[in-house]
């Protein structure tokens, strides 16, 4: 399942978040690629363990806990703390499949069922720069808004197009879903969001709406792996 998720970060939140980072030193972007990805990557990162990268790390992971949306689609057992690229003219990263297991600063690990995107540019900052996955429906180019999230499987084949102009700033990571199979988030993402709409018209004391919340719950129950 791919999903957008809007306004994840407000407009001041992205400007006090990129006016923190944009000042910090940033280095090469393969300081944290693996081999192979190595080879088809050109572009800068923040250091993961500076000040700015974790500050606006955490302002990232509050929004997350504060989105319903996001909530719902990934049901996040972990998350990697969020990194942050930037690619500037010439700069992309060539196609690519992320890291089954990504160990965390603290030694931690996270299964990486999950990747996700948020764009801290202005589409019409830059030139170039689409995130481009290639999944069992096709290939889709994501450009959203700053501040817009895309959620994707971290299975899936996607790379970054070489920018032609300006430059592209944004976070990334990677989440451990309670759901490891993504059929099956999927399936539960569905039934929460139907029983939300239908809650909303008929009440969420109607008795077709507690037996559907009781059968989301003991799906969850089922597929659930903490």
């Amino acid at each position: 399942m791919m999903l957008q998720i809007p306004n994840v970060l407000t407009p001041d939140a992205v400007a006090r978040l990129r006016a923190a980072i944009d000042a910090a030193d940033w280095t090469d972007g393969n300081a944290t690629s693996g081999f192979q990805s190595a080879l088809a990557k050109q572009n800068r990162q923040l250091p993961e363990n500076s000040t700015a990268a974790r500050e606006a790390g955490a302002m990232i992971l509050a929004a997350l806990e504060r989105n319903p949306l996001f909530i719902a689609a990934a049901l996040p057992a972990r998350i990697y703390p969020p990194l942050f690229n930037r690619y500037g003219v010439g700069d992309g990263f060539g196609d690519h499949i992320d890291n089954a297991i990504r160990q965390t600063p603290d030694g931690g690990r996270v299964r990486t069922d999950l990747s996700a995107t948020l764009f801290l540019t202005d589409p019409d900052d830059y030139d170039g720069g689409e995130l481009t996955i290639d999944d069992t429906y096709g290939v889709h180019q994501v450009k959203l808004g700053a501040g817009d999230l895309i959620l994707y499987p971290a299975s899936s084949l996607h790379r970054v197009e070489a920018i032609t102009r300006g430059a592209r700033v944004s976070s990334f990571f990677w989440i451990q879903s309670l759901v490891r199979d993504d059929a099956r988030r999927a399936l539960l993402f569905d039934m929460d969001m139907a029983i939300q709409r239908a809650g909303a018209t008929l009440g969420q004391g109607d008795a077709s709406i507690v037996s559907l919340t009781g059968a989301y719950h003991n799906l969850l129950r089922m597929w659930a792996q903490v």
